[in-house]
Parts: structure tokens; sequence; C-alpha cells
């Protein structure tokens, strides 16, 4: 499966897709795409310029009178069969985002691809679903009702943490909507992102619907957020760009959604079914490298298993095989680049001053040195406001921490400026009852952590962001609410008029 297709092949007429077909960009400058499992280079082509943004908003803005204007049913009959072509296609997405993101090919196959066939699927029924208060007299001379309706050209910034699931996070809801779309992804992993706007059009969604700009974020990010043809900005990244994004949208009041970094909380309390939370903290912690948003980082363990827990966490998360992200036993893959490794090494070694490294804390020799990998890492005390427990890391690094009481238990896991995703591992029905009322997160679970399901929003508090992903409550990011209101009366001189006339 490993030669399901040559990619400088695949995209040698470019990495932008605009209208329908794929083209050069003109920034002047090349950029390569870097299996960060080797650190050889598997495509190189031109990044976006401004007048890549312009001419993708433009076939953006020229699509949307027509996509916009078709029937729910017929958006809905387009995007069903687009999930038609991505399940034919799956082999190759999944091949295509293990060799620019280094995940091992059962992530790849089990959850990156599925889950965006499935989100497909969802939005495809969804369309069809696009509902607003229903019609009444609410003060007997009128009848009102709510219309929902697409509100243009969709501006949106992806990750590369997860670039086809987050292409599909962005892309999904605007246009089953009736929006049309410029999405950018990261310029270090667009492939998939290309494919899914190809496999759009092999699907018969119009030319312009979705198009895909690749280039650097303050080139062509900034000039697709700032936009005047743009009416929607929805971001996924971290805080501090987060904050950059925001400042341009506002400066041309667009409407915005931030989707930003997280440091979930792994709350286990004393009646926790210890070993399920030990594979939890494992798996959440790990999933992906660490490299995302909602794995846990900061498990906090009260007092009477926390000892038990450090030491099985520890002992298990020295079973995890790394190695070759193609080969089926490989468990962990390497981060997304060499500097992204360094990174998350610089956080562990600055905590070797305060804290104690379990378990890990280093990168593998051998074949393995030649990609971009790291141990599982454990951490274990260090204080709360140390910078090991307060920063995102992004990477296969978890923090253990103990407490006593419940109280202190929750108040550790909102001592963050994030809020976006929290687990709370008990066997007791008021203690998971408290945790996810108290827990400050978009979203908490109970005896697990990681699982999505598109039929549920995704999306945090505080420093994590506003809006959300997924679900039939994204749309109220990608809808205009329009009250309409009909006189039932068929009179000239209303009563009201009287604030106007008097006794005229």
């Amino acid at each position: 499966m490993g030669n399901s297709f040559q990619v400088q092949d695949r995209f040698a007429d470019g990495a932008q897709y605009i209208g329908g077909r794929l083209r050069s960009g003109t920034s002047g400058h090349s950029h390569e795409v870097v299996d960060p499992a080797t650190g050889e280079t598997v495509y190189t082509y031109e990044l976006a310029g401004t007048a890549d943004v312009d001419a993708a908003v433009a076939a953006a803005r020229e699509a949307f009178p027509g996509w916009s204007g078709a029937t729910p049913a017929e958006r809905s009959e387009a995007m069903h069969r687009f999930a038609a072509v991505l399940a034919e296609q799956a082999d190759d997405f999944a091949y295509a985002e293990s060799l620019q993101c280094g995940k091992p090919l059962k992530l790849s196959t089990g959850f990156d691809v599925p889950g965006t066939v499935d989100n497909t699927s969802f939005f495809a029924g969804a369309a069809r679903h696009l509902e607003g208060k229903s019609a009444a007299e609410y003060d007997g001379d009128h009848t009102s009702y709510v219309r929902r309706e697409a509100i243009g050209v969709i501006g949106s910034i992806a990750p590369w943490n997860y670039p086809l699931q987050m292409a599909a996070w962005k892309v999904l809801p605007a246009i089953a909507a009736g929006n049309t779309i410029v999405l950018k992804p990261a310029e270090i992993t667009p492939l998939t992102s290309l494919m899914f706007a190809q496999a759009a059009t092999e699907a018969g969604i119009p030319d312009g619907v979705i198009n895909i700009v690749t280039g650097a974020g303050k080139d062509s990010g900034e000039h697709l957020v700032g936009h005047p043809d743009v009416v929607m900005t929805s971001f996924t990244g971290s805080t501090a760009v987060g904050k950059r994004v925001a400042e341009i949208a506002t400066s041309t009041v667009k409407r915005l959604h931030l989707e930003l970094g997280g440091k979930a909380p792994f709350v286990v309390f004393d009646d926790a079914d210890l070993e399920a939370a030990v594979n939890g903290a494992v798996a959440g912690s790990l999933i992906n490298t660490g490299q995302d948003c909602t794995a846990a980082t900061r498990a906090y363990v009260q007092r009477p298993l926390y000892d038990a827990f450090v030491q099985q966490v520890a002992a298990l998360m020295e079973t995890v095989r790394l190695g070759d992200p193609f080969d089926p036993a490989t468990d962990l893959g390497p981060l997304i680049s060499h500097a992204q490794r360094d990174r998350v090494a610089g956080f562990v070694e600055r905590a070797r001053a305060y804290a104690t490294v379990v378990t890990g804390g280093e990168a593998p020799g051998g074949e393995l040195a030649r990609g971009a990998y790291y141990r599982p890492t454990l951490v274990a005390g260090a204080a709360q406001d140390s910078e090991i427990v307060q920063a995102e890391i992004f990477g296969p690094v978890l923090v253990v921490l103990p407490f006593d009481t419940d109280d202190e238990g929750i108040a550790l896991a909102n001592d963050t400026p994030y809020g976006l995703a929290a687990s709370a591992w008990t066997r007791g029905l008021y203690r998971a009852n408290r945790a996810t009322r108290e827990i400050k997160a978009g979203c908490v679970w109970i005896n697990d952590h990681i699982p999505i399901i598109s039929e549920m929003p995704h999306g945090g508090y505080k420093a994590s962001g506003f809006g959300k992903d997924m679900s039939s409550y994204s749309f109220e990011e990608y809808t205009q609410v329009k009250h309409v209101m009909y006189d039932n009366t068929a009179v000239a001189r209303k009563d009201w008029h009287r604030t106007i006339f008097g006794d005229r």
C-alpha cells in the first residue's frame, strides 16, 4: 500500500486547488513536505501568495449563489456521494496522512480516515435539517418565523496534527449550510487536504465550493483572514496564533470561530478502576504522539492510588513500541518535525531542575535517530505552577501530581488558562456528576479519554477558544439567523402608529 501513488506525480500541477483544479503557487517561494519518520523530502511545491488567495476567494464567491441556492436535498445528495468517494479512496488517504505526519498507519486507518468518512456522512444528512423556530403569532397580529441562511465565503485555517480530519471539520459544516470555503492547511501537511478537495470534485460538488490555498501563515493566512470578501474565519491552532487571527478578523468585523490550545486534566479519584485509569492515561497521553489538543497531559491522582498509578503508567509506557509508521507493530510514530521534537525535549530538560522524569525523556538512537522520535515520558514531582504543568507541550509527555480532597482535585483540574477537554475517573455517580458540572472544559469524559463522535460538538472554554466544530451545533457558526415577520391584519393604520400620528 505504500506505493498507492507517487506524491510528486499526483500533485505535479501544484499544491493550490482553486475552482476545481490544481495549480502552482505564485509566491516565488518553494516548500518541502518532509516525512518526519525519515527526514526525507516527499514533495516540493510553490507556496501560495496573496494573488492565489484572491483567486480562491473569487472562485468561492462565484460558486456561492449556485451552491447556497441549491436545495438542502441537492447538497445532501452531493455530500453523500462525497462520503462514498472518500471511502473508496481510504487506503490512499491513510497512506498520504501517515507519510506527511509520521502517524502509525493503524492510527490513520483506524481513526483519521474512517472518522472523516463518518463526519462527511453525518453532515450529508444534517444538510437537510437546518431548522429555525416554528412559525407562530407571538403578538397576535403577526406571524414570525426564523430562516437559517448561508453567510457567504468562509476562510478557514487548519493545523498540521490532524490534517485530514481538521480539513473535514472546517469544510463540512460550512458547505452543508450552503457556504463556500477557502481552506489554508498547514504548509507542512497539505497532501490530504488537497485530496479531500479533489474527492469533492469527483463526487460532483461544483467547482469553487471547496478551494485550498497552501501557503505561509504570515503571507497567505493573514491575507485570507483579512480578505474583504471573506465573511467568517474558523481557525484551529495555538492560542498565540489564535490571538493574531482574532486581531485581524475583528478589525474587519468578521465572524470568528477559534479552537485553540489545550492542557487536558485527567482526574483519578480514589474509587477509580486503577487498571482502566492506567490504560486510559497512557493511550490518552500518547495518541498521535501526544500532538492532540485534547490529549491527557495532567494526571491528578488521589493520594491512595498515586504511587501505584505512577509505577504502572511508567511500566506500561515502557512497552510502547516506536518504529516505522508503516509497520503494523508500531505503536508510536515520530513528532511532526525535528524542531517540534526539540521543543518537547526542551520542556522535559528544563523540568529536570524541579521534577523527576520517571521514564522516557529522550530521543531513541539507532535507525530511529533519523526521524523526529521521542520516547513516551512520565514526569512526577512538579509543582502546579511549573512550566511543564501549565504550558501546552504537544508531545508524548504526561505529568502526574497527587491530590487529597475532591475539592482540591477539581480545583487543580481547572487551574490552567485552558479548557478544551478533561476526564474524571470514578465509580461514584455523585463524584462523576460533580466533575462534569464543575470542570471547566468543552468536553468532559467519565472513565475514558479521547473518543469523539460526529453527532456531538467539539470546542473549548477560556483560552481554548469559542465556537463548535462537528455536530449540528456547528451550524451556529456557519449560518445567519433571520427573523421574518408578516402582518396578518391588512390594516393600513396600525395601533402602534399612534406614537407618530397621535390622534390624527
